[in-house]
């Protein structure tokens, strides 16, 4: 499964990334905002997104709109 990590915390995308690599889902791309997070899905269309709620720019709940 191909994953989108958002979340404007370097170590919190770091940590999501090793945990869901360590479970086998492929991390396709992480973004440090909402706004990226909605262009980078377009761009990679991963499967899932885990979005944080609180982003700059727009935050994972207007992005998952």
């Amino acid at each position: 499964m191909r994953v989108l990590i958002a979340d404007d915390d370097p170590i919190i995308r770091l940590d999501l990334r090793q945990m869901l690599g360590n479970l086998g889902y492929d991390v396709v791309g992480e973004a440090e905002n909402g706004q990226d997070a909605v262009r980078m899905a377009g761009e990679l269309t991963p499967d899932v997104c885990v979005l944080d709620v609180k982003m700059p720019l727009l935050d994972g709940i207007d992005a998952a709109r």
